[in-house]
């Protein structure tokens, strides 16, 4: 018998334009599995279960494997976070059409120099292939997009300190007209969104993710005089000697394959009188989420490495003070108080760590558990701040 509300497996195959073949089939691998299964094995499907298929089957027309969209839906299991699913793919959609075009544009190019009987620069053609070759670049720019909205809105829902990460930096940043100013990793621009930014300032963003820089040019749009975009790394910046006022690191440095010298090319294109705003965070930083996935699985570590010991609140300062002066520490007083599961398992799912080997095939066993350990709520330490320095 029909369940009311519910589709059966030929009505919902129907409505995605799939088989009932690839329905089981997602079942079996633990990609989509039916909101209510029958006694009979009958199974069922219902109007949210038909948002879910639409993003696995948008996610498969962009080039992904099976395997990483598993990886990517697992969040997607509730509803309300929809929006946010929505508008990550939207960016995704729009860049292959960005993509292609280029690639579209290139081939054009090679066949009129073919017509006019002209040589075709292999250099040229190596473009032509390298543009073609995006699904890596797709890959990792959605789940960077991923990864940051997860943090930022476990932090900007359930932070008891109502002023904010961002606008906390920014206040310290004593921006002044005329200033020339950088950061590097900017991600998707948070820190300058909807502020108003003093006259002549000139402000450069980078960040060593091309898809980043994108996002932060669609938001700001071309039209900004004084904004200048540029993909880099921090650790090689092009541009010259005492040519800013201002470095921004906002929770960068930690990523960094060699952290001094990092810091040595902020030093480098600071202005004498300069000043370095770095952020990063201590050893106690968010640890009773690393407690909470312990206890459901010992093998689970959420992060390869304590970023904390390349660049923290413990050695951040002896790093700096090898270059600047008048460096010290200015902590963010704030802690969360989650009472909701699901943000904080899209926030765990977020980490650099091996979680979803051990997450994804039991997603409602563990929402279960972080449930039980939410009464009524879950505390997390916060320990972050910001190193100031002078050049």
């Amino acid at each position: 018998m029909k369940k009311e509300g519910y589709f059966s497996s030929g009505e919902f195959a129907k409505m995605a334009n799939i088989t009932k073949k690839t329905l089981r089939y997602y079942d079996e691998k633990n990609i989509f599995k039916p909101s209510f299964v029958s006694k009979s094995g009958a199974r069922f499907y219902s109007n949210e279960d038909f948002g879910r298929i639409q993003q696995i089957l948008l996610l498969k027309y962009l080039g992904f494997s099976l395997k990483d969209i598993k990886e990517m839906v697992v969040e997607g299991k509730e509803y309300h976070q929809w929006d946010k699913f929505l508008e990550i793919q939207y960016k995704l959609v729009e860049d292959r059409i960005e993509q292609l075009r280029l690639v579209s544009d290139s081939i054009l190019d090679a066949l009129e120099k073919l017509k006019k009987r002209q040589d075709i620069d292999c250099s040229q053609m190596l473009n032509i292939i390298h543009l073609t070759r995006t699904e890596a670049s797709l890959k990792n720019q959605y789940r960077n997009a991923s990864n940051i909205s997860a943090r930022i809105q476990l932090h900007t829902r359930f932070s008891k300190n109502k002023k904010g990460w961002f606008t906390w930096i920014y206040e310290r940043l004593n921006l002044r007209n005329g200033m020339n100013i950088l950061e590097v990793g900017c991600g998707d621009g948070a820190l300058w969104k909807g502020l108003n930014i003093p006259e002549k300032i000139s402000l450069t963003l980078t960040d060593i993710s091309e898809g980043m820089i994108r996002d932060v040019r669609k938001v700001f749009g071309e039209d900004r005089k004084y904004l200048r975009l540029l993909s880099c790394d921090c650790q090689a910046v092009p541009f010259e000697d005492n040519t800013f006022d201002l470095v921004v690191a906002n929770h960068v440095l930690f990523y960094c394959r060699d952290v001094e010298k990092a810091c040595r090319e902020i030093y480098r294109v600071l202005k004498p009188g300069g000043r370095v705003i770095a952020a990063t965070y201590g050893k106690h930083h968010m640890e009773e989420i690393n407690r909470l996935v312990l206890g459901f699985d010992e093998r689970i570590v959420l992060s390869s490495q304590c970023l904390y010991e390349r660049f923290g609140k413990e050695n951040g300062g002896s790093i700096l003070e090898k270059m600047f002066k008048e460096v010290r520490w200015e902590e963010y007083e704030d802690s969360l108080c989650v009472n909701e599961p699901e943000p904080l398992i899209s926030y765990i799912l977020s980490c650099h760590g091996n979680q979803n080997e051990y997450i994804i095939d039991c997603y409602n066993e563990f929402k279960d558990y972080v449930k039980k350990k939410m009464q009524p709520f879950f505390y997390i330490t916060k320990e972050a701040g910001i190193f100031s320095g002078k050049k």
